[in-house]
């Protein structure tokens, strides 16, 4: 948005990360649909949470976003969701795993130091 356009309910942070994405006006917003244009941003790394996502909604509907309906609230959440798991995987971050616990039993600890050890100096 640029500053002589500014929407309801989106902040600089916000206004700042939807021009990111390339939505630069009220109407490209529009045109994407408030799902699309949170997934635009949640796409390009930003963590957006879900006030974004009513925020948006309630500045193409001209009220706050807290007055935005709780049934429309769940087709938003619902519609998200299920652009979320089409996301890929993280890149550079492996897919969390099992946990495993290493335990030190006791006998592998020496109970003396040893005298020859290289990192030993007299």
């Amino acid at each position: 948005m640029s500053e002589t356009q500014k929407l309801r309910n989106i902040g600089p942070k916000s206004s700042a990360w939807l021009r990111q994405v390339g939505l630069h006006t009220r109407e490209e917003i529009e045109e994407a649909g408030a799902v699309e244009a949170f997934m635009r941003v949640k796409r390009a790394g930003f963590k957006p949470t879900l006030n974004l996502l009513y925020a948006i909604e309630g500045a193409l509907c001209d009220c706050h976003w807290q007055e935005v309906p709780d049934a429309r609230r769940q087709e938003l959440v619902s519609a998200a969701e299920a652009a979320i798991e089409q996301l890929p995987p993280p890149r550079h971050k492996p897919p969390a795993g099992p946990v495993t616990t290493t335990v030190l039993a006791a006998d592998t600890v020496p109970t003396k130091p040893d005298p020859d050890a290289p990192w030993r100096r007299n």
